[in-house]
């Protein structure tokens, strides 16, 4: 991954000329170029999400500021904000960084409403730029979680649905996208909303169902198994090795998180300001299938065990959205299959747990 990105730590005044600006140049005219490149402000450019973002926009010839938490302000400093972006002068914010943790939302609801909404109004209140005329183009990333439990009559969700989150972070996601619509009406702030469904790929954290599965799987060819060794063992499992896992009964709508960036930079130059457009493969895949798919990819004999520790509180049954809107405005439609995916998250977690010496644990980072 790229490391040119810039340290604010040192004060960006003066550094920002036409010569010597903070940015992560691309090659112009890659298969993905949709247009004229763009001077973009990514946030949460370290996260995974971010990581591709940054490469897929390289690609395509943009510069590329990319901030984070350790590289830039608190997202709730609005003011600090304010003197990043004016100094920045980006064609385009694409503002990813956020509390991304559904599960862990329950445990600090409050901290996941600070982050998301009040952080997203800084980002908004510094993209208006007060007195200088025009705004700057924002691409606000949210989630398909704003919709919550659907009635399975509507499925799949078009952008129509209604939004009824069942979770502190969809209805964080929902008051982002309530703060940025309401800068678009009110300051002609021209902003995007995307709201990708389930999204997976190389360098997700195991926090997440999938990459956690791929790192156990990784950890048990390495010779280690992490369900503890004194654990009763049912005659079911036989010699196969132990990967946990929570619920598997949900149907998630899973895209390739390279396809989703595309979309992102589609969004960017083609996406009208004040629509949502939803980010999904247009198919509910039930997460027993991505469980099967993975461990059946494994050289070690794996059977599975569910940790009551992994169940949510609450779960959505099915989510599944319709990418009809995006196509139309776009053309974008996903690339890479759903074993393809899988197939690259496990190796992935092979080559981090092996970097690791064969520990899953040491190999999140």
């Amino acid at each position: 991954m790229p490391t040119a990105f810039h340290d604010l730590s040192k004060p960006l005044g003066g550094m920002l000329n036409s010569c010597d600006r903070p940015r992560i140049s691309g090659n112009r005219g890659s298969a993905d170029t949709v247009g004229t490149a763009m001077r973009a402000l990514v946030t949460g450019a370290s996260g995974f999400v971010g990581r591709h973002l940054v490469d897929h926009l390289r690609a395509d010839g943009d510069d590329v500021i990319g901030l984070d938490l350790g590289r830039g302000p608190d997202l709730r400093d609005h003011d600090a904000w304010r003197k990043v972006v004016a100094e920045a002068e980006p064609d385009v914010i694409y503002h990813l960084a956020g509390w991304s943790d559904v599960g862990g939302s329950w445990k600090d609801p409050w901290e996941t409403y600070e982050i998301n909404v009040l952080g997203t109004v800084s980002i908004l209140e510094a993209a208006r730029r007060p007195g200088a005329g025009t705004s700057i183009r924002v691409v606000l990333v949210s989630s398909a979680d704003v919709y919550g439990t659907a009635d399975p009559d509507r499925l799949p969700l078009t952008e129509h649905a209604p939004v009824q989150p069942r979770s502190p972070y969809g209805a964080s996601k929902q008051g982002a996208e309530a703060a940025a619509l309401a800068y678009g009406r009110g300051f002609s702030v021209p902003v995007v909303i995307a709201r990708p469904f389930n999204h997976m790929g190389p360098g997700q954290s195991p926090r997440f169902a999938a990459p956690s599965w791929a790192h156990q799987i990784a950890a048990i060819e390495c010779g280690v198994d992490l369900i503890p060794a004194d654990r009763p063992v049912s005659d079911a499992e036989g010699d196969a090795h132990v990967v946990s896992h929570g619920d598997l009964t949900p149907c998630r709508d899973i895209t390739d998180v390279r396809d989703v960036v595309r979309a992102y930079r589609l969004l960017a130059e083609r996406g009208e300001p004040g629509q949502t457009y939803n980010i999904c493969s247009g198919r509910a895949v039930a997460m027993q299938e991505v469980f099967d798919t993975l461990t059946g990819l494994s050289s070690a004999p794996i059977t599975g065990v569910v940790d009551p520790k992994l169940r949510r509180p609450v779960d959505l049954p099915v989510l599944c959205g319709d990418n009809g809107k995006l196509r139309a405005a776009t053309g974008w439609t996903p690339r890479m299959e759903l074993a393809q995916t899988l197939a690259a998250v496990l190796d992935d977690a092979r080559r981090r747990v092996q970097a690791a010496g064969g520990s899953a644990e040491n190999a999140n980072g």
